[in-house]
């Protein structure tokens, strides 16, 4: 039994289980809710490993990695993402800038895709912990323990975007359809995890990895849940109790948050990368801080997604002759904004260095780079780095040649020219903060304006086989939002030094490139809680966490760049329509 440990760490998924529950991912309500977890869970001999390995599998296949699924509802919604209609491209009836716009509704794409795979997420723990539950073997309880702490981080994740989910006693399958409630499950969900903890392995150890549910990832989930608890209990309130009593009653929230992020960043295996973007690298599976991952890697069996690096390039952004971006997202003027002063931050912007010492700066001077960086398994495809972190104004780059490859200088470098917009060849490549739609409450542009909006290379593009796949593991959970945890913790329970010491810890620990003599970032010497949602989002921008720091700080319902003030109610998204079609069981949310 022990053989998950391989084949969870090397991505493998058996077709046999993919072919039995495929039904789950692409199911309508109907069959997600009713038949798929009836199926799936009458099977008392289903194996243990494939189902909990379909469990881990599930957040690779969209869920996670995908913009269109928790990335758009966290992210689009928000100052710190959004994509617009550009020209032809990307209108799609509207469902992505509908998540901007706060006019998205039960019949969105984007809320019902990412609904039915979270759903998925769920259906694919139980039937774990139903098969693990049927059987004796030698790690029975550590399986049980990672099937139970995933079901609870689908759950909590389903819980914090539309307030309900699904759940049905796995040992029973004539069992009921059960609905659980945010504000009425929240606490039992916390009381599971914490009875897990002891079960769960530590990272590293019984074969385990930042890519299973290991008793470090059971700390991170509890500080999560204990942070946004107050919200859960009163989704629609004018303002939040942070401090009430904890589950138990032994502390505060608030002292919950800072016990469990405390553990994790008192743990000598996570260290803080002085290379903030090491982080979000090609081969960041060795990377110091990162606690939970969507293990990733490009292969027949296992899904893997390059969104996250391919939505915001433009489509003459091309890191090989084989790829290139998309040109769809952006940040807004307002996100953009808050790093004024603030440009010489380590997590701002990072250049990058080819192994004979060539800077790319990306502004005009450059003439050429090695052509010696090599795509993997591509037949010696060269490999073009762009820079990492917020991109503005004009962008720099190769030319794609009619042959295939990069234009070269006389002595077979990679030339580098100022690019312009793929789709509209005289238009400059000039990324502008500034947005300027013609509409200030649609995000559409004309095909004279597609080069608009700052974008995020925040995460390494991997041109190795495709724009659809990566070897970047997607971190859920790393040290640097654990700090930010705290430190907002802190802040809440009145600790404004405990919090400013663990804010400037994080911008004193990340560092430079050595063009700029490898200097670390800035202390700050005061914290407001304007200051804290800053600093919080030069940490985390683009990692799935805005739209609950936003809610927490009073802030998501302000409007903003296309963005109207609204309603307390878009604090929640709707139940998909499809499924209030399909069961009774489910009564949509207030103001849908």
């Amino acid at each position: 039994m022990i053989t998950i440990i391989s084949k969870i760490k090397n991505r493998y998924i058996l077709q046999t289980v993919l072919g039995a529950l495929l039904a789950v991912a692409t199911a309508s309500c109907t069959d997600l809710q009713e038949e798929v977890i009836d199926e799936v869970l009458g099977s008392a001999h289903a194996n243990p490993e494939n189902a909990l390995a379909a469990a881990y599998g599930q957040m690779a296949s969209s869920t996670f990695v995908d913009h269109g699924n928790v990335f758009g509802l966290q992210e689009y919604s928000t100052d710190e993402a959004l994509l617009p209609t550009r020209g032809s491209d990307w209108g799609d009836g509207g469902k992505w800038r509908a998540i901007h716009e706060f006019t998205w509704a039960a019949d969105n794409a984007v809320v019902t895709s990412t609904w039915n795979n979270l759903n998925s997420g769920i259906t694919k723990s139980l039937t774990a912990i139903a098969a693990i539950e049927a059987q004796d073997f030698a790690n029975k309880e550590l399986f049980l323990a990672e099937a139970k702490g995933l079901l609870a981080f689908y759950t909590f994740h389903t819980l914090d975007l539309f307030g309900q989910a699904p759940y049905r006693t796995p040992s029973d399958p004539d069992a009921p359809l059960e609905i659980r409630k945010a504000e009425s499950s929240i606490d039992a969900l916390i009381q599971e995890v914490e009875s897990l903890l002891p079960k769960l392995a530590s990272v590293n150890e019984n074969s385990t990895h930042n890519g299973r549910f290991t008793k470090e990832a059971g700390h991170a989930l509890l500080a999560d849940m204990y942070l946004n608890r107050a919200v859960f209990k009163d989704r629609y309130a004018s303002t939040f109790n942070f401090n009430e009593p904890a589950v138990g009653g032994t502390g505060t929230d608030m002292d919950k948050v800072i016990e469990h992020t405390s553990v994790l960043i008192n743990d000598n295996r996570f260290q803080l990368e002085e290379n903030y973007f090491r982080n979000f690298d090609i081969d960041n599976d060795n990377g110091s801080e990162l606690i939970f991952v969507v293990k990733q890697d490009i292969n027949t069996q296992r899904s893997s997604d390059n969104d996250f690096a391919y939505m915001p390039m433009e489509r003459n952004q091309k890191p090989s002759p084989a790829n290139r971006g998309t040109n769809a997202t952006c940040i807004t003027p307002e996100f953009y904004e808050t790093w004024a002063n603030n440009h010489d931050d380590p997590r701002f912007h990072r250049h990058y260095r080819y192994a004979d010492g060539t800077w790319f700066m990306n502004n005009g001077t450059d003439v050429s780079v090695p052509a010696n960086s090599i795509v993997p398994n591509s037949n010696n495809l060269p490999w073009f780095h762009f820079n990492r972190g917020i991109q503005s104004g004009q962008q720099y780059g190769p030319k794609l040649l009619s042959s295939g490859d990069f234009e070269r200088t006389s002595d077979g470098r990679i030339k580098i020219s100022m690019l312009y917009c793929e789709k509209n060849t005289s238009l400059p490549m000039d990324f502008t903060p500034a947005l300027n739609f013609d509409n200030p409450r649609q995000s559409v542009f004309t095909q004279a304006q597609i080069n608009r909006g700052a974008r995020v290379f925040k995460y390494e593009f991997d041109p190795e086989r495709d724009n659809g796949s990566s070897h970047v593991d997607i971190p859920l959970y790393r040290l640097g939002g654990i700090y930010c945890m705290r430190a907002e913790a802190y802040f809440r329970r009145g600790n404004t030094a405990e919090a400013l010491a663990d804010v400037n810890i994080l911008r004193t620990s990340r560092k430079r490139e050595s063009l700029f003599n490898n200097a670390p970032g800035k202390p700050i010497s005061a914290l407001t809680e304007m200051t804290l949602l800053r600093e919080t989002g030069f940490e985390l921008y683009w990692e799935m966490y805005r739209r609950k720091a936003l809610i927490r700080f009073g802030k998501f319902n302000a409007g903003g760049s296309v963005r109207p003030v609204s309603e307390n109610t878009r604090r929640i998204y709707p139940i998909p329509q499809t499924t209030l079609d399909a069961s009774a069981a489910f009564e949509q949310n207030e103001g849908y």
